[in-house]
């Protein structure tokens, strides 16, 4: 049985980047960045006005102060107004370049206007009300980094240097392949037998995909039987660059995934690790294919996913996650109640993050099948086999619906 940081490090190391193409920048939100890139044009680009107001000399800038205007320089181009003399002032906008001369600006409602002069009613320090060139960003300076989340801002940073599209790597194919007799699809019309569940792996796995990065997602059902079993795995191999497996992957008479997919071809792998839930949890490879065998019961299958594939999902968009942790933000936060540990697996205790006060408290039956539990959580908390946590304690809180890429 595989330690969690082993398992993580060996399909991390497993997966290949995705390919890369060039995208407009209106089409890529969401998309990570397959290069990293550096600022050409310093943000400001010029020395410019932060306020509607006059641009002055700061030596002459003292309340009762009168001026003589002697030009107007709107926010666009520079119009070359003529150096700010003493004794003179510019009329100018915000983000107006600041004319030559002057190193303050004095904003409009502290000046009164008479004719061509105006009076101040304020001192104006060096600098005050200006925006310096560069003093947001410098050329040379990182702007994007290989594996970022390219998020609004990012692509307005982007525009800003000039760019009207970038280098991304294209997100996965990805095909959920759910297995079970006991399975029924839901919708109208639907009508469980004695012993038949809804299958609700298929549904949760493909949102999952989608919330982490992947649009191009299919679900499929396979039963309990091998012959079956292959023709659907070999579609979904055909299909997908990820392949999602939930259930099947056990020690039952009927848990056929591992000994299919062997005969596909599939190696490299490894089977079981030391979590809970989610110990049966199976990885392999295929070619350039990355194959995930999740475990059936709903929260482990959750669980599994969020510890091991988000991870594959960052290598694959060119990142090099830290194999350590899972994929997910962190915050740290304090219990709101004892948690502990009998079992000699660390587990993962589902539960509640309230940012507002810094607390975790568990929520729900903390059983692999308890699917209620788990959709009313928004973070988990790892505690160590045999490990005792005393409410009020400070630990990591990894949050479920966050990743670690912005």
């Amino acid at each position: 049985m595989l330690d969690e940081i082993e398992a993580r490090r060996r399909l991390i190391e497993a997966t290949p980047p995705g390919k890369i193409t060039r995208l407009p920048l209106i089409e890529a939100l969401g998309a990570t960045a397959a290069c990293t890139l550096r600022a050409g044009v310093p943000l400001p680009g010029f020395d410019n006005s932060q306020m509607d107001g006059y641009a002055v000399r700061s030596g002459d800038a003292v309340a009762g102060a009168v001026l003589r205007v002697v030009g107007t320089q709107f926010a666009g181009l520079d119009t070359g107004q003529s150096p700010v003399q003493p004794g003179t002032a510019v009329r100018v906008f915000t983000g107006a370049p600041l004319p030559s001369g002057a190193d303050a600006v004095v904003m409009q409602e502290d000046v009164e206007v008479a004719g061509a002069e105006i009076r101040l009613r304020v001192d104006a320090a060096p600098g005050e009300f200006v925006r310096r060139r560069g003093a947001d960003l410098c050329e040379g300076q990182i702007i994007l980094r290989e594996g970022d989340r390219l998020t609004p801002a990012r692509l307005g940073l982007l525009a800003s240097q000039g760019h009207a599209e970038v280098p991304v790597r294209i997100a996965p194919r990805a095909v959920v392949v759910t297995t079970g007799d006991e399975l029924v699809e839901p919708g109208a019309g639907a009508v469980l037998l004695p012993g038949q569940i809804f299958n609700s792996n298929g549904a949760m796995l493909a949102a999952g995909l989608q919330r982490f990065g992947v649009t191009r997602v299919k679900v499929a059902h396979a039963p309990d039987d091998p012959v079956r079993l292959r023709a659907v795995l070999q579609e979904a191999l055909g299909a997908g660059d990820f392949c999602l497996i939930a259930g099947g992957v056990s020690v039952g008479e009927r848990d056929h995934v591992k000994t299919v997919l062997s005969a596909l071809g599939a190696s490299g792998g490894f089977w079981k690790v030391r979590v809970k839930p989610g110990k049966p949890f199976f990885f392999a490879g295929l070619e350039d294919k990355v194959i995930f065998g999740l475990p059936g019961n709903p929260v482990s299958s959750w669980i599994t996913f969020l510890l091991f594939v988000v991870s594959s999902l960052q290598r694959h968009a060119g990142r090099w996650p830290d194999p350590s942790v899972p994929g997910l933000a962190g915050v740290r936060a304090f219990l709101g109640e004892d948690l502990h540990n009998d079992g000699d697996r660390p587990h993962y205790v589902r539960g509640v993050w309230n940012g507002a006060v810094g607390t975790f408290r568990s929520v729900g039956i903390q059983q692999s099948h308890a699917l209620h539990g788990l959709s009313l959580a928004n973070a988990l908390v790892r505690v160590e086999g045999g490990e005792r946590l005393d409410a009020g304690a400070e630990v990591t809180v990894r949050l479920m619906q966050e990743d670690g890429w912005e």
